[in-house]
């Protein structure tokens, strides 16, 4: 990382997380074909107290080298190759957790986003309800997450088996659809 030019370096960003996204811009560019990169040391997303804060400084941290990714991969004309994939397990809960300001757990209803490898820009699938509190419409169920992934890797998911107790099992399931609204 050192190597790269301070300009773009500053692109980034200085945190530990911006480093983790230049490092995987770099693994991207030499062949690695899956990098994850984590922000969450501590559970930081975990919100039942002061979410309100802690969810403002959660997204600075995260906005300027996850933009900063994607530039750079787009420049260097990987962004249409490289499936980039941010969410988590659930959301938050759109009111809060008594005096404290916090937000519980909530799966019922939550959004993750998708870009570059096969994605159609600037697309919107699906709609809570008016509190934001549970997925209402073109609900995506995660074998349908994993399907669709699968897809835009190049891998029918309904072929996908292993092999468990004498039988065949799906990565999905049997019930994965692709979401193919999203996918350009």
């Amino acid at each position: 990382i050192s190597r790269e030019p301070e300009k773009l370096q500053e692109a980034y960003g200085k945190s530990e997380f911006s480093k983790a996204c230049l490092l995987a811009r770099r693994l991207s560019e030499r062949g690695v074909r899956f990098v994850q990169v984590y922000y969450g040391n501590r559970q930081p997303w975990d919100t039942h107290s002061n979410h309100d804060k802690s969810n403002e400084r959660l997204c600075k941290d995260i906005d300027q080298p996850i933009a900063q990714l994607m530039t750079d991969l787009k420049q260097r004309g990987l962004l249409d190759e490289t499936l980039i994939v941010w969410g988590g397990e659930f959301g938050r809960t759109p009111t809060a957790q008594g005096g404290i300001n916090g937000r519980d757990h909530n799966p019922f209803g939550f959004c993750m986003w998708m870009a570059g490898g096969g994605i159609k820009g600037g697309t919107i699938h699906g709609a809570s309800d008016e509190f934001g509190f549970r997925a209402m419409q073109d609900k995506v169920h995660v074998h349908d997450l994993h399907a669709t992934i699968l897809h835009l890797m190049g891998i029918d998911h309904e072929r996908l088996t292993y092999h468990y107790s004498g039988r065949d099992f799906r990565l999905t399931d049997i019930a994965g659809e692709v979401v193919h609204n999203i996918i350009a």
